[in-house]
């Protein structure tokens, strides 16, 4: 499995509400059409600031979600970025990105995961 994730936000002077209704009601819905083909898992975690216990303040969130895609391997990510780059697929995913995120702060990262075992 080869996995990736990106750390994004929000653009300026849209609420955390309205960020994650249109990104769940459109900007899934493009990502799901140009991912079918490739990924086997896209998957998305909102991100919930809470107040600091000393001071009671809730600080700026840095980003807003998490997003992690799983493909079957590297051959299908590096297909599925071929795929990305096409001009009018690079177009529609750039237009929308514009409407939901501060493009600027978007982050992305492959994974290497090693998990304990906590049973023993």
């Amino acid at each position: 499995m080869y996995k990736v994730i990106g750390l994004l936000k929000r653009r300026a002077g849209m609420s955390p509400q309205d960020f994650r209704a249109y990104y769940e009601s459109h900007h899934r819905v493009i990502g799901e059409k140009y991912l079918r083909d490739y990924a086997v898992r896209y998957l998305r975690r909102y991100l919930q600031g809470f107040a600091d216990p000393i001071t009671g303040q809730v600080a700026e969130q840095e980003y807003d979600v998490l997003l992690e895609i799983w493909y079957r391997d590297q051959q299908a990510f590096e297909a599925a970025n071929r795929r990305f780059t096409e001009p009018e697929v690079s177009a529609e995913i750039a237009a929308d990105e514009e409407k939901l995120f501060d493009r600027s702060a978007s982050r992305f990262y492959t994974l290497q995961e090693v998990e304990s075992d906590l049973s023993a």
